[in-house]
């Protein structure tokens, strides 16, 4: 059931025991919502948990500060943020939690409408602007903690405001979370001036594994768990790849391959207009965003590729022959 911001603060209010549930390979945004909504819990006296798949590196642990310690519990309430399907918490947490979320809180237009109530705009650059808005409806004040979450969520899933998803109202909701304390610089320096040795090795070796296709409007970058010894990182370190390969002049299409250490692949798709990242990953039973999409693919990488050129190479068709 879709329902407004207003809804959804009073399902929260009216509910203890709440297992917040982020989405697997965490970044910014999902993160930022899942800590900003525990801090804001808290504030109300609730016993909350959050649960995430996949581990949780060390540069998003700052937004954990603050928060008590609730023990174990057996959740009465589940939320899920910034999670347009279910399968994106990991299949073995699938399993776990289908049919049994209660709401969804989530800026995805793709999203599946898995939960029993789902808080959903669309139009948001970033999960987090939701938050900003379910924070005034809870009546809990954004603190500077709460702020640094939200900011999190805002800049990470803009590229720092330079995506095209970046709004008037984005920068609006920014500007209110620096007054009410978000430390905008140390936020920024930590996730878009800084690199670990080993994110800039497995970078590298990013780079050096990229394929050109379609007369050089999409590129292809590969990153297997062999690079992932290699250089000494790890799957928590590669947010910022995607990107890469749209940054190429005259991509249109950017695609990461990433594999998994059960041999499946993440296919992260970043696009330019005209191309819909979205569409193109529904097709291959994912979704996301116009500009920036994904899906997973149980198939070896040579058959990954060929899936994914082979949609791609489709809507290439559909831009040429439109224009």
């Amino acid at each position: 059931m879709l329902i407004d911001v207003a809804r959804a603060a009073s399902l929260l209010r009216e509910n203890d025991d709440i297992l917040v549930l982020c989405h697997s390979h965490p970044d910014g945004d999902t993160l930022g919502c899942g800590f900003g909504l525990m801090h804001m819990l808290q504030k109300l006296n609730k016993r909350c948990r959050l649960e995430c798949a996949d581990i949780i590196v060390k540069k998003y642990q700052f937004m954990t500060e603050g928060l008590c310690d609730c023990g174990d519990f057996e959740p009465k309430f589940i939320v899920a943020v910034d999670v347009a399907d279910i399968k994106l918490l990991s299949d073995a947490s699938a399993q776990k939690y289908e049919g049994r979320i209660d709401l969804c809180i989530d800026h995805h237009g793709s999203n599946l409408h898995y939960a029993k109530n789902l808080l959903l705009d669309a139009s948001a650059a970033a999960c987090a602007e939701i938050f900003c808005e379910l924070a005034d409806e809870l009546g809990v004040e954004i603190t500077p903690k709460i702020a640094d979450c939200l900011y999190t969520g805002i800049s990470t899933d803009t590229g720092c405001f330079k995506f095209s998803n970046t709004t008037s109202h984005t920068h609006v909701l920014a500007a209110r979370l620096i007054d009410c304390g978000a430390d905008k610089a140390e936020i920024n320096r930590v996730f878009f001036e800084t690199k670990s040795r080993s994110y800039a090795a497995l970078e590298r070796l990013a780079l050096d594994s990229m394929r050109m296709y379609f007369d050089g409007r999409c590129a292809v970058i590969t990153i297997t768990q062999e690079m992932f010894r290699k250089s000494g990182s790890n799957d928590g370190e590669t947010d910022a790849i995607p990107s890469l390969a749209r940054q190429i002049e005259g991509v249109l299409a950017g695609v990461t391959l990433k594999e998994s250490k059960d041999g499946s692949f993440k296919v992260s798709l970043r696009t330019h207009a005209p191309m819909d990242a979205s569409k193109i990953c529904k097709r291959l039973g994912g979704g996301g965003h116009t500009r920036a999409a994904g899906c997973r693919i149980h198939a070896p990488c040579e058959e990954v590729e060929r899936l994914v050129l082979e949609q791609i190479k489709t809507e290439l068709d559909e831009i040429d022959t439109t224009e």
